[in-house]
């Protein structure tokens, strides 16, 4: 909107276009509730107050807050593309998300961050982009591209890029590797989000001086409280499987609210249908305690401070009309969702759109060399091996070494001791790379499950009782391009195909709800209790988050950065 007509309708010398009169407006900067009316033209509310207007909407006493800005989200985790993703959040209020298409990026490189760029067109929410930083992840293993500083840069001019994303390679960071460095020279004047796990003292120093200004992997109170005093925003996550809202809320003081940032990083599709996005980590963040405007601060304006988005976060004349209208504090239900001013969703549904969603093509991303995969281990005469020990509800995983089953000279799978064994076969350039390690936490009692959403480098990840149903469940996932299985006996049980980068389904998010009970009802009935045995499995093969961790070229311990023997004496 020109600003001289903005002026002349916040004056009141010409009508707005709608009036949202009765309402109850949350003045985020100043802590007021206030009982007004919001005028609004061309997408930018231009005064609060009684304003003649065109059309009159009345709101009969409920509440109108900002809408939410998810601060750091991997859309890719939804299993579902931007456009499918923005009709999932955007009934829950969720206006603008600041995204990092690292894990689709680590498949197809620029491809796919042009992917994802285009496939948020059109859509009924604000689809920001931190370009990925560390694509590859590490050296540790196998991805199917490499980006450096000169391709990042070229999406500097983009209106919808605002940065870097994560710098998951602290170890890059710390010890001056040139590569990582120049990624951040070129984006010093840029928002440049961190990846810190356990990273403190001197380390962590060294870390905010290099620019970075974010972090999202803070699980401690101790360390959450060093990072804010060190100038970090502080990014609370509540994802599907890393829960750190209730364990970090008592970080938050009048004094320090300002620093934080609510966000979701990676959240499954039952989660966005049952519980909801941002507006749930804010409802749970009231009954847990917190000050409701400060919680409503902290999804709006906050985010959009932090990555320079002056042009929403707030009810004020000029900025942009993303409204979210709710019945109350204590339900938090939302009633109606704005975008620029038009209304978008109401009652928990989204309100169709006038333009076709793009939907852009990629090609298969499957390419593995199956005649050198080979999943035995010789035992050698060894009889113990580390094992991977997951951590309920978290990414991080323990290290600890057991006695193995040995059939035939080779180490096996021992699922009576809730022993399984597991692999990440490389799917990108065909080498035939194939990591082996054992593993604890899943307690299958026969069968195997697997996925090409391994996160970083995406590759094959399986865990099983037995090679050949660990096999059989690796070529099921290739042979439909990407997805989640699991299998028992050679036969497939249940499966959720993933075509578009072996992440993303091209179905509705509910078809792919449905998919997912199937195959976790399935997984349950192999003997699995974990609730999301498919995230903890992807994050099996993330060898930046300690303590240990497989990729397709060996074991990780994360804490040394470097790889370790599976066998042991």
């Amino acid at each position: 909107m020109e600003i001289s007509s903005l002026i002349k309708v916040a004056r009141g010398e010409e009508p707005a276009e709608l009036l949202l009169k009765n309402a109850r407006v949350v003045n985020v900067f100043s802590g007021e509730i206030e009982e007004t009316s919001i005028a609004i033209t061309h997408s930018r509310v231009v005064g609060l107050g009684d304003y003649p207007a065109q059309r009159v909407m009345d709101l009969r006493g409920a509440y109108v807050c900002p809408g939410f800005i998810d601060a750091h989200v991997h859309i890719e985790s939804a299993m579902v593309p931007p456009y499918e993703f923005a009709r999932a959040v955007v009934p829950h209020g969720t206006t603008s998300v600041v995204v990092d298409p690292h894990e689709i990026a680590n498949v197809f490189g620029v491809e796919g961050i042009r992917y994802m760029l285009e496939a948020a067109k059109y859509t009924p929410f604000s689809c920001y982009v931190m370009v990925p930083s560390c694509v590859p992840a590490t050296h540790l293993e196998t991805n199917g591209a490499s980006l450096r500083w000169s391709d990042l840069t070229e999406f500097k001019s983009d209106p919808w890029v605002l940065g870097l994303g994560e710098m998951m390679n602290y170890p890059g960071v710390l010890f001056r590797d040139e590569n990582v460095l120049d990624k951040l020279r070129a984006f010093a004047d840029r928002p440049i989000d961190g990846h810190a796990p356990g990273v403190r003292g001197r380390d962590l120093e060294g870390y905010v001086a290099a620019g970075i200004g974010s972090d999202h992997e803070s699980t401690t109170l101790d360390e959450a409280r060093e990072k804010i005093r060190l100038g970090m925003y502080l990014m609370i996550r509540e994802a599907s499987n890393a829960h750190n809202l209730k364990a970090l809320l008592p970080i938050i003081t009048p004094k320090n609210a300002r620093r934080c940032l609510f966000v979701t990083d990676d959240r499954f599709p039952n989660d966005l249908i049952d519980e909801g996005h941002i507006d749930f980590i804010v409802r749970t963040a009231i009954r847990e305690g917190l000050d409701p405007i400060t919680a409503i601060q902290i999804a709006t304006l906050n985010a959009s401070e932090y990555f320079g988005l002056r042009d929403r976060g707030a009810i004020t004349p000029g900025r942009r009309a993303d409204l979210v209208v709710f019945d109350d504090f204590k339900n938090f239900t939302i009633q109606k969702v704005f975008r620029g001013g038009q209304l978008v969703a109401e009652n928990g549904k989204i309100i169709s759109q006038e333009h076709e969603h793009p939907r852009p093509l990629l090609r298969n991303s499957m390419n593995v060399n199956w005649a050198k995969v080979d999943l035995r281990v010789p035992a050698n005469g060894h009889t113990t091996a580390r094992v991977i020990e997951i951590v309920p509800d978290q990414i991080v995983t323990r290290q600890s070494v057991d006695r193995i089953k040995v059939e035939n000279g080779n180490a096996v799978a021992d699922p009576s001791r809730d022993l399984l064994k597991m692999a990440v076969i490389e799917r990108h350039h065909g080498t035939g790379n194939v990591g082996i390690a054992f593993v604890r936490g899943f307690k299958l009692k026969k069968g195997a499950i697997g996925s090409s959403v391994a996160h970083d480098s995406h590759n094959i990840i399986v865990a099983g009782a037995n090679d050949e149903d660990m096999l059989y469940a690796a070529r099921s996932i290739a042979a439909m391009q990407g997805g989640f299985v699991a299998v028992a006996d050679g036969q497939v049980l249940a499966r959720v195909p993933l075509p578009i980068a072996g992440l993303m389904s091209d179905q509705p998010l509910e078809r792919v709800r449905e998919e997912m009970d199937s195959i976790n009802n399935a997984t349950r009935g192999l003997g699995c209790d974990l609730r999301t045995p498919f995230m903890a499995l992807s994050f099996l093969a993330l060898p930046v988050i300690p303590e240990l961790k497989l990729s397709d070229k060996g074991l990780v311990d994360v804490n040394k950065f470097d790889f370790v023997e599976l066998l042991v004496d």
